[in-house]
């Protein structure tokens, strides 16, 4: 009969000691007066605010055109509490953790959770701008273009503040105006001038009667990420075609609550397409020292996925390997990133599958996935059985040198 250890098991501080752990995907609740603080008068009553719309207090642009939600976006309430199940999506800014969209209160948050430094996507304008923001969507008319510029310009401006304000330990990564690449080149230029470290974009503007990230009309934007070091950031949800928490994918006799656990899940495998047509398009080949990050979509799909894509172009013959001269393993590990949060089972596996080098650590706050109040206690699970090595590059120095943050 084998004896049972009886030593007590290492908890996040002793594993993670001197390490600085670097949170690759959270999220502000924008403040009310974020874009009507920064607008010039003529477009102060145009850009995104909030109005009530019935009962409801919902985002508007250009007036009185709804953005989708009035929601603060965050599970933890003002009072310390995570929200159970949807109740949630009532809540507005005023009604949340201040941590949500204040810098002071949220370097708390991160102090009190052990974390050094945290990357920024949006909410109001969607994850990539796209949607509900001013792109208005497959089946709406767009926004004014000068009003679209102007309120992700604004945006950008509210981030780089924050970045400032926080000692670089906020990161926001920028919003491009993707539907006129000589603006997204512009912009991308600029917010690399005001110190933003990264740039967040839809990912499918083909849906939009745009080429796609494949074609030519992207090149000048890609040669500047390249030459500027800047990652591509593709959130999930970040296309019109996957932005909804709910989407098509569960049946329509479900609860509300189970319809967001069932389109959630769904939603992180939205990713497989985004980084599969990155590899198979030539994409990654083309543009050897352009880095992508898949945001906020886990890593246990991934190897099937990079397996399966070897199997099938080694399948489809000559056509299909066309300008394509390492296998989809070895363009992921030479300029793909991806993140886990509430993955521990046998996740050690899979980051050493992909590479110890291209897997960062995030935790959703403060979204319904979140692993908030204790994010570090929940991944102890999984780090226990990495190296400190290893911890040190999933958990701080990948995102480290990624995002180009000093930890000293």
């Amino acid at each position: 009969m084998s004896e049972t250890s009886t030593a007590p098991r290492a908890g996040a501080a002793d594993l993670l000691q001197d390490i600085k752990v670097i949170d690759v995907d959270t999220h502000i609740s924008e403040p009310l007066d974020l874009w009507t603080s920064r607008a010039p008068a003529k477009y102060r009553d145009r850009v995104p605010q909030m109005r009530k719309t019935g009962d409801k207090w919902v985002w508007t642009i250009d007036g009185d055109r709804s953005m989708g939600t009035g929601s603060a976006s965050s599970v933890v309430h003002a009072d310390g509490r995570k929200a159970d199940g949807i109740e949630f999506s009532e809540w507005l800014v005023d009604q949340v953790h201040p941590g949500c969209s204040k810098v002071k209160e949220r370097l708390q948050v991160m102090d009190e959770s052990g974390i050094h430094a945290q990357i920024i996507y949006p909410n109001v304008m969607g994850f990539a701008g796209q949607g509900r923001g001013p792109s208005g969507g497959p089946k709406l008319p767009p926004v004014d273009p000068e009003l679209r510029l102007l309120s992700t310009t604004i945006y950008n401006d509210a981030m780089a503040e924050m970045q400032a304000d926080s000692g670089n330990r906020l990161l926001p990564m920028a919003l491009l105006p993707w539907w006129d690449i000589d603006l997204a080149v512009k912009e991308a230029e600029r917010c690399h001038a005001l110190g933003m470290r990264g740039v967040n974009i839809n990912s499918d503007p083909h849906l939009n009667g745009m080429q796609d990230l494949s074609g030519d009309y992207w090149t000048p934007l890609w040669e500047l990420c390249s030459d500027k070091a800047l990652p591509v950031n593709f959130h999930i949800g970040a296309s019109d075609s996957s932005m909804s928490w709910y989407g098509e994918s569960p049946w329509p006799s479900m609860s509300p609550g189970k319809k967001l656990t069932l389109g959630g899940t769904m939603m992180f495998l939205s990713n497989a397409k985004v980084v599969s047509n990155l590899i198979v398009s030539g994409l990654l080949e083309r543009f050897p020292k352009l880095n992508f990050v898949s945001v906020e979509s886990g890593l246990g799909w991934l190897p099937f996925i990079l397996e399966a894509l070897e199997y099938g172009l080694a399948e489809n013959g000559a056509e299909g390997r066309a300008n394509l001269s390492m296998t989809p393993l070895e363009y992921f590990r030479r300029q793909i990133y991806a993140c886990f949060w509430f993955e521990n089972r046998d996740v050690v596996s899979t980051i050493r599958k992909l590479g110890v080098d291209n897997v960062m650590f995030e935790t959703d706050f403060p979204h319904p996935t979140c692993l908030y109040p204790k994010p570090l206690e929940h991944a102890v699970e999984g780090l226990s059985e990495l190296t400190w090595d290893e911890r040190r590059k999933v958990m701080s120095g990948n995102a480290a040198k990624l995002y180009n943050i000093k930890l000293s």
